[in-house]
């Protein structure tokens, strides 16, 4: 087994990758940026690097300085989280060439999913059914305007080599689909260095359902059940549960069968996901791509199957054989993941700063990944996740129920957080029926005030409530010299409320 482990990441992913390394007894070695040398996962590691300025170009994404670490250091094997270098084949070649490890899929498996318009090909060979759309690449928004009529409108536009949310335009009136294209073109050149896009029908009100898939060396490969990811915000998700409360079972299971198939055909090591559009209506589902990687949301299915996937991972990277069959996996319970962001609840504009309060819940079924603590500054420079809250239920009223009371103990001040969103849309009569879609966020809660607010008052309120009393006492008795027993004082020391 591995004798040490390099972690090229940061945050709550690095100290999940830790977590699993120490229960294996397994030494880690953690790195950081100048931004991050206060973080959690630094403290928590045996060893920890700098390895450049705060800008994750000049240090979680400088791959000399990553492999220079990790020799120095006396790591066997890399863990590339997820983001970052995760799904970059170029660095993977260069650890295999520098006898390092990757904990993850082949080159070649990225390389074959990393652009959709090839994977699209791929998976359509293997018989995975694909949405409606242009055979391939389209270069001018005149070609553009030709498939789209041939397909009908709405259409997406998507950018080849797109992700997270960039180069993704959706058409629904023809006049604006040349602007749409250019602009899904602009992006794909300036975030991927690439401007191919393709158009597919847009299937409206669709659920995103994905699969969790693992294969080995030995050409093992499993799924491990969906996880409904529908709960979005510009494009990025925000709640994931599993099992999905939408997929019937045969559904599931052809769900699983054709994932698993996707796999197969480019001989897939390791954690991967595929990912799904679905048709609530119909119950018809459609590749949409697949993530070569781990995903941020498998901690549900880590619940609900009893797998460790980061030890899975690992193992597998060893060249150990799957530690279980298609047969052992088991979906119990549900589990629910809230993504608890450090962003303005309504806007959902970021909001980084000071943690001046901080206490995460606890009890019975729940589950916390995250790195901040009080007095961590969350940085502006990367993701405002803060962590994870994840629940688990025998049943899905039971684990809702769980994230209500876990909400309730978590405690957050100095920046604004996304909790009391979280509040509102558990309770939201589509969320509770399972019947909302990608579209919720959209037309159900954004521009809309946000009702059963709950929150933990920042304890400067409760200075300044206690300065504007002694001004107002000393106002009104004329007398703004204050004695040793001035109002301000006594004030100030009353015994403060938590909320």
């Amino acid at each position: 087994m591995f004798k040490k482990i390099l972690i090229a990441n940061r945050g709550e992913i690095a100290i999940r990758v830790i977590r699993a390394c120490r229960s294996m007894n397994i030494s880690t070695v953690a790195v950081y940026s100048e931004a991050d040398r206060n973080s959690l996962h630094v403290m928590l590691a045996d060893e920890a690097y700098e390895i450049g300025p705060a800008p994750s170009n000049e240090s979680y994404l400088n791959v000399d300085k990553l492999v220079e670490v990790c020799k120095s250091a006396g790591a066997d094997a890399i863990h590339p989280g997820y983001g970052f270098l995760s799904e970059n084949a170029d660095f993977v070649e260069r650890l295999d060439a520098e006898g390092i490890t990757f904990i993850g899929p082949t080159s070649e498996n990225i390389k074959a999913m990393g652009d959709k318009l090839a994977a699209r090909e791929l998976v359509m060979k293997a018989g995975v059914p694909t949405v409606p759309g242009s055979p391939g690449s389209i270069t001018d928004a005149t070609e553009a305007e030709k498939v789209a009529a041939e397909i009908g409108f709405p259409v997406i536009i998507k950018a080849s080599a797109g992700g997270g949310g960039k180069g993704i335009r959706v058409v629904f009136d023809p006049k604006e689909l040349a602007s749409s294209f250019r602009a899904c073109q602009s992006e794909g050149k300036n975030y991927f260095s690439d401007d191919r896009v393709f158009i597919e029908r847009f299937v409206q009100n669709p659920k995103h359902i994905e699969i969790q898939v693992f294969g080995d060396k030995h050409g093992n490969v499993v799924h491990l059940f969906e996880r409904e990811c529908s709960v979005q915000r510009r494009h990025q998700k925000l709640i994931e549960e599993s099992p999905s409360i939408s997929v019937p079972q045969k559904v599931r299971e052809n769900m699983g069968a054709v994932a698993v198939a996707a796999a197969k055909s480019i001989n897939y090591v390791g954690a991967g996901t595929i990912e799904f559009i679905f048709d609530n209506n119909t119950k018809e589902f459609f590749f949409m791509e697949m993530n070569t990687r781990l995903q941020v949301e498998h901690p549900i299915t880590e619940l609900v199957t009893g797998v460790d996937l980061v030890r899975e991972q690992i193992l597998v990277a060893k060249g150990e054989p799957l530690s279980f069959k298609q047969e052992d996996i088991k979906q119990t319970g549900h589990a629910i993941e809230l993504r608890i962001c450090a962003e303005d609840p309504i806007t959902f504009v970021p909001n980084p700063g000071t943690i001046r309060r901080y206490r995460e819940p606890s009890g019975p079924f729940i589950r916390v990944d995250g790195g901040a603590y009080q007095g961590y500054e969350i940085p502006i420079y990367y993701d405002p996740m803060i962590s994870k809250l994840i629940a688990w239920g025998h049943n899905r009223e039971e684990c809702i129920n769980n994230l209500h009371r876990a909400l309730g103990e978590y405690m957050i001040t100095g920046v604004k957080t996304n909790i009391n969103l979280h509040r509102n849309i558990l309770k939201h009569p589509q969320f509770l029926s399972g019947e909302y879609t990608t579209q919720f966020i959209e037309k159900e809660v954004t521009g809309k005030p946000l009702e059963d607010m709950f929150m933990f008052v920042d304890d400067r309120v409760f200075l300044i409530s206690a300065a504007i009393e002694a001004y107002q006492h000393a106002k009104s008795n004329n007398d703004f010299k204050f004695s040793n027993n001035s109002q301000w004082k006594v004030t100030g020391r009353r015994k403060q409320l938590r909320y």
